[in-house]
């Protein structure tokens, strides 16, 4: 027997009803969306994109800052240490000027390399393993954990004048420790050439440690703990239950470790910018602060400065897009 209701209301008839009553934007959603998405895209083409660009645009010219930009082409060949005349597209020869004649440019680029082995090799398996131990639960793991990831919270500049009273050759911590902050013995940690970089790659190891435990944290907690009990049930140990069972879970976790990694170690400057109080430093040449030093220094090489922010830019992508396609390529696979 058919309800009164069902034959009032057909099922053809309130769907269409259903249909009718899907709400149509206003004007006025129309315009709280378009500031909603209009606002962010406008900041992130001035702040990000259009500096980008004109980066770029700058490389290819010699400009120190004063006076406009002139579209025609510099008469004078100009050297790198001179002044150059202001204001004239300049082509790739600040390109070649940095891969030839700039001092500083090999030494930056293979400083950044070492930057980027250490943490590879040093500060991510460290902070992996600090994740894998606190994620086993062991007594006082909270503490560990807030502790480990003080560093991360911490400014840079703050971390920087830290190790700066520990590095100090007279009264710094460890040359107290190792009995080597006489007159005769000082060890200078920051100021030895030979020594200067690694000590600054200790600072930057132990901040870096720390940022990666906690993302390798949450990688774990999302883990199903059912492939851990069967992997157990299966006779697995610990170490060949984390790395054939927990480790391949933590693929996208990796991907976004390396490419952090990656930036992290191709734009360190603050730890050394501080340790070098803005100055040239030799040991501690680096190409983010190569960039600073041309940009904002006394000579204000803008143009030559561009052109070495658009040589790590390239050197930061080349990696990055590589392991990316690779990585998505086989998990479309």
């Amino acid at each position: 027997m058919v309800s009164t209701t069902e034959v009032k209301n057909p099922p053809a008839a309130t769907s269409r009803r259903r249909r009718r009553r899907v709400r149509t934007l206003t004007r006025r959603d129309r315009i709280v969306v378009a500031l909603l998405l209009g606002i962010p895209l406008l900041l992130d083409l001035a702040f990000v994109w259009f500096p980008a660009l004109a980066t770029v645009l700058l490389s290819f010219t010699k400009w120190t800052g004063v006076g406009g930009i002139h579209l025609k082409a510099c008469t004078s060949k100009g050297t790198l240490p001179g002044l150059p005349q202001p204001g004239c597209i300049f082509g790739v020869q600040n390109y070649n000027q940095a891969f030839t004649v700039y001092p500083d440019f090999w030494p930056a680029v293979r400083h950044n390399a070492i930057w980027l082995l250490v943490f590879i090799v040093f500060a991510t398996p460290l902070g992996m393993l600090f994740a894998v131990i606190i994620d086993r639960g062991i007594r006082g793991s909270r503490v560990y954990q807030s502790l480990l990831f003080l560093p991360v919270m911490l400014s840079l500049a703050l971390i920087g004048i830290i190790w700066e009273l520990i590095y100090a050759p007279n009264l710094g911590l460890l040359n107290t420790v190792l009995g080597r902050n006489g007159n005769n013995n000082l060890i200078n940690w920051l100021g030895d050439p030979h020594l200067n970089l690694w000590a600054i790659l200790v600072e930057a190891s132990w901040r870096q440690a720390g940022y990666v435990m906690v993302l390798y944290l949450a990688g774990l907690k999302a883990v199903d703990p059912a492939l851990r009990e069967a992997a157990i049930v299966d006779g697995a140990n610990a170490w060949q239950t984390f790395w054939r069972v927990v480790f391949p879970t933590l693929r996208p976790i990796n991907i976004v470790i390396l490419v952090v990694t990656v930036i992290e170690s191709l734009r360190a400057f603050d730890l050394v910018y501080i340790t070098s109080k803005g100055n040239p430093l030799r040991g501690l040449e680096l190409l983010s602060v190569s960039v600073t030093q041309n940009i904002v220094g006394e000579t204000q090489r803008i143009g030559f400065g561009s052109t070495l922010g658009v040589v790590l830019l390239v050197i930061s992508l080349v990696p990055i897009t590589a392991f990316l396609f690779q990585a998505f390529r086989k998990e479309d696979r």
